[in-house]
């Protein structure tokens, strides 16, 4: 991740450059910002390997989940320098405790929805990752101190180590009289100064100028042959301009960031490590090198304003991701369903907030609380819905409960006729009803289904027996409707009569045939209709035998409604009649001259005999429904 950190360092001023003076080096203001740079890196331990540990990958902490979140500071912990994580570390803190506090949040809003006269202690919740994120952190921070109190004491050391040298510069230049060995002298005094260390940032400067002023005494003062200086300057503008060619390779790394990293380095060597070159030549290399770090930070602004140019295009995008959630969390839900693939549309969303990378940093914490509070509104409009489902669960549960023990209290009856069809109610009465919690559905079922199947395996066995029973009739029937086909009526009224009721009463003693097998009852009766044709009975006589029979068969099968059917269907048939005897009547009272001897007036008054006659078969057949109703 890329910090927007120390804008201002390096930002050298155009046109500023060296001011000679032939008594000590005086620092320009663009040499003063290099100082306070290093003695910043210093303070804060920064050094060429801490900006060089590239084995810190870039990670977008926002898409990671808090277990993720854990296991990336556990491990820049255990794997890398405790300064070179300090970045990432604060991020993944900042990021841990914002989807933690969102996550409290969440839970505390559901638990207040489902107890509502709660109290703010009555809610805890404990998240075991936060108490290993806590304990990491804290690794972290005890390392981080003391790296940090060691550091203050090796700053220390060094400012003593470098004013001891600045003590050994005075003296060399006082009481040196051999220029050769003073030169040499000079030398380990340079190689001590550099590798001295850093020291405090409050006295780099006044060390550091103290240090130069000293020195260009040291050139000054102690009249070094002409020769010997110009190798001294010589060899230091060597090393200046591999300074200068290493910064304008950095110019071509691709990798902006490191560079610049790597040419503040650069600036520290040239100030710490090279001693001074020739006057006439001092500003002319200076300002290559200021050119180069002036290119090199337009770079740096030019990469940083591309940052910021793709973190508008992601607070774009991020802003219409919550725009879509605040949309879905106003719509009106009402099943189950459509809340489960609205979810799944919220979630999709949200991770694909997360995926966008960073945003300008003004902007993250008002999009963060948009953020929350489109989601909250989804989250509250969706616990509000399966709160009142949950109502609706219990109610449902408290149903099937009512059902199970009905069904229960029925299930050793042995009042088949009359249970049967209360238990088959029961059933469909369970399946009008809706879901119960899951927690008791497999419960219910199985004691519902018990129940159920106690009374009907008992039902159904003894219905397999009643089965066996009617088969053996239906065989039964089957011979007595051949040996039946061979009857003859002797020609006597009332013994073929008697014959043909004997025939019928055999016939129903046989019993019952199976539902299926229920047409030879139809094959009987057209034997009888044949039979009956042949006597000389009247039609009323004949239709009061048949209705008889038919009667009966309905009472075999005790089907109560089936006779109330049969009777309704009668009371209209002589409604019908009736109707039509009226109609008839009517209409001979708009025939003039209505004599007997009127052919229209006979053949009406012989339809409305006929009319008659069928009224007071009909009439008999009702009367025997009646009686039977007496009887029962």
């Amino acid at each position: 991740m890329l910090e927007h950190k120390n804008d201002n360092l390096h930002e050298l001023a155009d046109g500023q450059k060296p001011e000679s003076n032939s008594n000590a080096v005086v620092p320009t203001d663009k040499e003063k910002a290099l100082d306070s740079i290093t003695a910043s890196n210093a303070e804060e331990g920064e050094d060429l390997a801490s900006f060089e540990d590239t084995n810190i990958p870039t990670v977008n902490y926002e898409k990671l989940d808090l277990e993720k979140l854990n296991k990336e500071l556990h491990k820049l912990i255990k794997h890398h320098k405790v300064t070179a994580i300090k970045d990432h570390v604060e991020e993944i803190k900042k990021e841990f405790y914002r989807k933690y506090n969102d996550l409290i949040e969440e839970k505390k809003d559901a638990f207040f929805e489902e107890n509502p006269d709660a109290n703010e202690s009555d809610f805890q919740y404990i998240l075991p990752i936060k108490n290993e994120f806590d304990h990491n952190y804290e690794e972290y921070r005890v390392a981080k101190n003391s790296y940090f109190k060691q550091l203050q004491n090796n700053l220390n050391t060094n400012l003593e180590k470098r004013l001891a040298i600045i003590e050994k510069l005075k003296q060399l230049i006082d009481n040196s009289e051999n220029n050769s060995d003073a030169l040499k002298q000079l030398g380990d005094l340079r190689d001590e100064w550099k590798n001295a260390g850093p020291i405090p940032k409050d006295k780099y400067n006044h060390v550091w100028n103290n240090y130069h002023f000293h020195v260009e005494r040291f050139y000054d003062q102690l009249h070094l042959d002409r020769e010997s200086r110009d190798l001294d300057f010589k060899y230091n503008l060597e090393q200046k301009q591999k300074l200068i060619a290493r910064a304008e390779e950095l110019l071509d790394n691709k990798d902006v960031i490191k560079s610049f990293r790597e040419l503040q380095t650069l600036h520290r060597i040239w100030k710490e490590e090279i001693g001074p070159v020739d006057r006439e030549i001092r500003e002319q290399i200076w300002d290559q090198f200021s050119e180069i770090t002036k290119q090199m930070h337009d770079k740096r602004e030019l990469l940083f304003e591309q940052l910021r140019s793709v973190e508008k295009e992601n607070l774009a995008l991020k802003v219409a991701i919550i725009s879509e959630i605040d949309v879905l969390s106003k719509q009106k839900i009402s099943n189950h369903n459509q809340w489960q693939k609205e979810i799944a549309k919220v979630e999709e969303l949200r991770q694909r907030f997360f995926s966008i990378g960073k945003v300008p940093a003004e902007n993250t914490e008002e999009l963060w609380d948009l953020f929350k509070l489109a989601t909250r509104n989804f989250n509250s409009n969706k616990n509000s819905y399966y709160k009142e489902l949950k109502k609706e669960q219990q109610e449902n549960y408290a149903k099937k409960l009512a059902l199970i023990q009905k069904a229960q209290e029925l299930k050793d009856s042995e009042d088949y006729a009359k249970v049967t069809p209360i238990m088959k109610k029961i059933q469909d009465d369970w399946k009008l009803i809706g879901h119960v919690p899951r927690k008791y559905s497999d419960q219910l079922w199985a004691d519902f289904k018990e129940a159920c199947n106690s009374y009907f395996d008992r039902f159904h066995a003894i219905k397999n027996k009643e089965s066996e029973v009617e088969i053996d009739a239906y065989n039964r029937k089957k011979e007595y409707l051949d040996l039946l086909k061979g009857f003859q009526l002797s020609g006597d009224h009332k013994t073929d009569l008697g014959e043909i009721k004997n025939h019928i009463n055999n016939w129903k003693s046989i019993g019952s045939v199976p539902a299926n097998k229920r047409f030879i009852e139809g094959k009987f009766n057209k034997i009888l209709d044949v039979l009956f044709d042949k006597l000389s009975l009247s039609k009323r006589e004949t239709e009061a035998v048949k209705f008889n029979n038919r009667l009966e068969s309905i009472l075999e099968t005790n089907d109560k409604r089936k006779l109330q059917s049969e009777a309704i269907f009668i009371q209209r048939k002589i409604e019908e009649i009736n109707s039509g005897v009226i109609q008839l009547e009517n209409n001979l009272a708009y025939i003039q001259n209505a004599t007997d001897e009127n052919p229209f007036v006979k053949e009406v008054k012989k339809n409305i005999e006929k009319y008659k006659d069928e009224l007071k078969i009909w009439e008999d057949k009702l009367n025997q429904i009646r009686e039977l109703n007496t009887e029962n």
